[in-house]
């Protein structure tokens, strides 16, 4: 799996010279994979400057999630999203080639208040999310109830494909009930008093039966069945007929938001992800600025590597910037709240690319 490391050394010329040992270090032995990660000048306010670290990543890992769901729907369907890779490689080299959106995030704002723009855009695309997905999944719901329903046990299934319009007779004396028998042995109890009854349909959990009878004897029938555990079930073509066009008109609005859903999740799993970096972006401005002091200046660096390379680049990068924080020799970091192995002598952000593997 893709490890991508977002890191900040200061210009000084130590840092320049092990930066240089770094790139050649990493060519030789295909450690990782280096580009510069290009930031512009922001305006500092340190009375906001941790505001920037609200970085919406449970928004975008929603976002990832809810887009798998459909994934897996349109997967049980055999179909496979043509541009799920595609989208992948292309937020994947947007990372390693970040220009900053100017347009879209002022640079002369605070930082603050870019923070506060990221997060509303995020925030509004989470609440989108969330109504469409409730949409979705009503209508969803709703198709999976009639399915149970038409293909459940004989009380409640669809019997069009048992029952034909000559097995019911209706006259001005007669009717047809439908008998459902769940222990056949007992069904010899009803023949003194049936007119007409015969088997339409058998299986383990029991039959179907029609069931010929004079109307005015109906309600009798329907006591005795109900005495011997007979289940008589009303039956009617023209039902029937309405529950099967309510569920073709359900699948039909279910694949309409299934498309609509999964456009939209598209192109707006892309804009959060945007938002995401930038957030990361801004956090390592704010980390360098206050690690690294003012006048800002610094160089970020993204590391693209993977999860068996990971260990021994983190050991070259400690090795090569352990000048930053010389009391890591000795294995002691005096940071409250933070355990030793959270903390380097560089400032480092890892980059989740969970959201960009597809399987």
């Amino acid at each position: 799996m893709t490890d991508l490391w977002l890191i900040s050394v200061p210009l000084d010329k130590t840092s320049i010279t092990n930066v240089g040992k770094l790139k050649h270090t990493i060519a030789k032995t295909n450690l990782a994979s280096c580009f510069m990660f290009s930031l512009p000048d922001l305006t500092v306010s340190f009375s906001s400057q941790r505001g920037a670290e609200k970085v919406p990543q449970s928004e975008c890992r929603q976002e990832h999630q809810s887009w798998e769901s459909v994934i897996k729907v349109k997967k049980k369907k055999k179909i496979i999203p043509e541009s799920r890779s595609v989208c992948a490689s292309d937020l994947l080299r947007y990372v390693t080639r970040f220009q900053w959106d100017k347009a879209k995030y002022p640079t002369a704002m605070p930082l603050s208040c870019l923070a506060d723009i990221i997060n509303k855009e995020v925030s509004q695309v989470a609440a989108e999310l969330k109504s469409r997905a409730a949409a979705y999944n009503s209508v969803k719901t709703s198709l999976q109830s009639f399915e149970y329903k038409l293909h459940g046990n004989l009380q409640t299934r669809s019997l069009c494909d048992i029952i034909k319009k000559e097995d019911l007779v209706v006259s001005e004396y007669l009717t047809t009930l439908l008998l459902l028998v769940t222990r056949l042995a007992c069904c010899c109890q009803l023949f003194n008093f049936l007119s007409f009854i015969r088997k339409l349909y058998e299986d383990a959990e029991g039959g179907v039966f029609s069931v010929t009878l004079f109307k005015r004897a109906v309600c009798n029938f329907k006591t005795k069945a109900q005495e011997s555990k007979f289940i008589v079930r009303e039956y009617s073509f023209d039902l029937e007929e309405k529950r099967q066009q309510e569920m073709k008109q359900l699948n039909v609005r279910k694949k309409e938001q299934y498309g609509v859903f999964v456009r939209w999740l598209k192109l707006n799993f892309s804009q959060v992800f945007v938002a995401w970096i930038h957030l990361k972006a801004l956090r390592i401005f704010v980390e360098s600025a206050l690690r690294y002091g003012l006048p800002v200046s610094y160089q970020a660096l993204l590391l693209q590597t993977d999860s068996k390379r990971s260990k021994k680049l983190g050991e070259e990068l400690s090795s090569l910037f352990m000048h930053l924080d010389p009391t890591l020799q000795q294995g002691c970091s005096d940071i409250p709240g933070l355990c030793p192995q959270e903390y380097s002598s560089y400032i480092c952000f890892h980059i989740n690319t969970n959201v960009l593997e597809f399987s």
